[in-house]
């Protein structure tokens, strides 16, 4: 099968953004390509993120940059849901509720923890979102997001969307080193999610009137992934 040329300008982001990464020593870990990078001032990032103190329930994806975002969240009171790895099963969140811990917030927000000690939910169980913090490889000014290439976060969003628990109201944030945000045209496709807002260790980017696909693009899914996600199954129409 050819190589689409879309896939490929999106890749060719993902390898110069964990490069550049690598080059500046500005992660953990021995190797960050093919990964949400684990960057170096996510605790400053997650210090100073904005939206927050509205926000009570907050969905957080389960990387290690996000931990303390996650956290912080737990230490405050809110609700967090974090996604299991791949959606790959009927309830595929981990609901975090303060009131309810086992773990102190340090210990819990850990994803190999949670899984543990938090109930698994399903997508008709969640309460509606205030904030989502999205892992990213790269993320332009414009907003526009890219993940690490297997689509699962749009794929969540779309389902979110759908379900009404993410709507016009909900903060979608990409947490990321600086080096991360670039200026490279990034492309995208109409199931892609941009950003509110971008923030940095050192900086917050607001974008006005980010792109937020309406629901499920039902032709873009193969069958293969339909199969995988017990969410897509359950709901594939006809």
């Amino acid at each position: 099968m050819a190589a689409n040329p879309l896939d490929e300008a999106k890749q060719a982001v993902r390898t110069r953004i964990w490069s550049t990464l690598t080059t500046a020593d500005a992660v953990y870990g021995a190797s960050v390509h093919g990964r949400i990078p684990n960057f170096k001032g996510s605790g400053e990032a997650a210090a100073r993120l904005p939206a927050w103190q509205g926000a009570s329930a907050v969905k957080a994806v389960p990387d290690k940059a996000q931990l303390p975002v996650r956290v912080r969240a737990l230490e405050e009171g809110k609700t967090v849901y974090m996604a299991v790895p791949k959606l790959a099963t009927l309830k595929p969140f981990d609901l975090l509720d303060p009131a309810t811990l086992t773990a102190p917030p340090i210990e819990a927000a850990h994803s190999r923890v949670a899984a543990t000690i938090a109930p698994a939910v399903e997508f008709d169980a969640l309460r509606r979102l205030d904030l989502i913090i999205l892992g990213s490889v790269a993320v332009n000014r414009d907003g526009a997001r890219i993940g690490k290439g297997a689509g699962y976060s749009d794929i969540e969003f779309a389902l979110l969307t759908e379900a009404g628990l993410a709507t016009a109201e909900t903060v979608v944030v990409a947490m990321v080193h600086a080096l991360q945000v670039t200026e490279i045209p990034t492309p995208t496709t109409q199931h892609d999610v941009s950003v509110d807002l971008i923030v940095t260790p050192d900086e917050t980017i607001a974008r006005a009137s980010p792109h937020r696909p309406t629901g499920l693009d039902w032709a873009s899914l193969t069958a293969e992934k339909i199969g995988a996600i017990p969410a897509l199954a359950t709901r594939q129409p006809g």
